[in-house]
């Protein structure tokens, strides 16, 4: 049973460090799954970047050496990890995110979380300045800026969200800025000079070359089936002759269909039927006869985003 990624290991780096050097100051992001690496994997690449790492929330903050900083994207709940580092650098888009964390008894340094288009987190523009004062009275250190444009829309959309603040809040902070392209990054820092801004960058530093990366399968039985006969945990009836193959991948791993509930399961370049929602470690794949069926111990490609699996290991060729 394995889902295993494997990844062209010389392009895959040297692509790692063309990203880094075309947006200049970044920090590279390792939050979540690792971008289907794992944090522990991607961790000594990252560092060698940076001396802060981004991540996703405060119970990823401890995935990052002492030898670096941690700075998380997410504002703090209520349920603060007593071991977070005091160099952690967490962000605060609302007075009440300042009272959750002047409650935990945190002293240490925060980024401000400046609102954009995406609506999520962050001030709206007659609210920074009372949050700046609570930022303040809560004996919060300000260190920087932050916006976080949506993934959607054109480039100029996004520049147009960091530009409206970069003309507005102090530029003794340092800006960071995401989902902007290089070419985005140097030219705010060109329309801004007083400013220092600084990308944020996590899937098109990890993920940016999809050609050097593959995930498959194993194919651990394969039973001959007839028409009309049920199988699977749901006793799904069998719609044709054929065969039941098993592959030792499935929600446990984050595999589920894709698009229009697509299989993401393909062999010889045919996409190959699930019988039924794939359950756990396994999934059920119906090959009907005359169609090209892989065998025991045969690869199975896996159609799925990395940003959301749970890969068993990685191959570095």
């Amino acid at each position: 049973m394995t889902l295993r990624l494997t990844v062209k290991s010389a392009p895959w780096h040297d692509q790692v460090a063309a990203v880094a050097t075309a947006y200049g100051e970044m920090i590279p992001v390792v939050k979540g799954n690792g971008y289907g690496f794992g944090a522990t994997n991607l961790m000594p690449q990252a560092c060698g970047i940076s001396p802060t790492i981004a991540v996703g929330s405060v119970f990823e903050a401890h995935t990052v050496p002492t030898t670096h900083s941690a700075m998380v994207l997410t504002p703090s709940g209520a349920d603060l990890p007593t071991s977070l580092s005091s160099q952690t650098i967490l962000t605060v888009g609302s007075r009440h995110h300042v009272d959750i964390l002047q409650h935990a008894g945190w002293n240490g340094p925060v980024v401000v979380k400046l609102g954009s288009s995406t609506r999520r987190y962050g001030v709206a523009n007659d609210e920074l300045e009372p949050l700046l004062e609570s930022v303040s009275e809560a004996g919060l250190t300000q260190v920087g800026w932050s916006v976080h444009p949506p993934l959607d829309g054109t480039s100029d959309d996004h520049m147009t969200d960091v530009a409206t603040w970069l003309s507005r809040v102090d530029p003794h902070h340092p800006m960071y800025v995401s989902h902007l392209s290089p070419v985005a990054v140097q030219q705010l820092r060109t329309n801004f000079p007083r400013h220092r801004v600084v990308a944020r960058v996590g899937t098109a530093l990890w993920l940016g070359d999809k050609t050097q990366l593959k995930l498959h399968t194993d194919v651990l039985d394969v039973h001959l089936v007839r028409k009309d006969m049920t199988a699977g945990y749901r006793n799904v009836t069998i719609t044709t002759d054929g065969s039941l193959v098993l592959v030792g991948a499935g929600s446990a791993h984050g595999v589920f269909t894709v698009g229009d509930q697509l299989s993401p399961f393909h062999f010889q370049r045919t996409r190959l039927r699930l019988l039924e929602p794939s359950h756990m470690h396994t999934s059920m794949l119906l090959v009907g006869s005359g169609s090209p069926c892989p065998q025991v111990d045969d690869l199975v490609e896996v159609q799925q985003p990395l940003t959301r699996v749970a890969v068993d290991t990685i191959y570095w060729t």
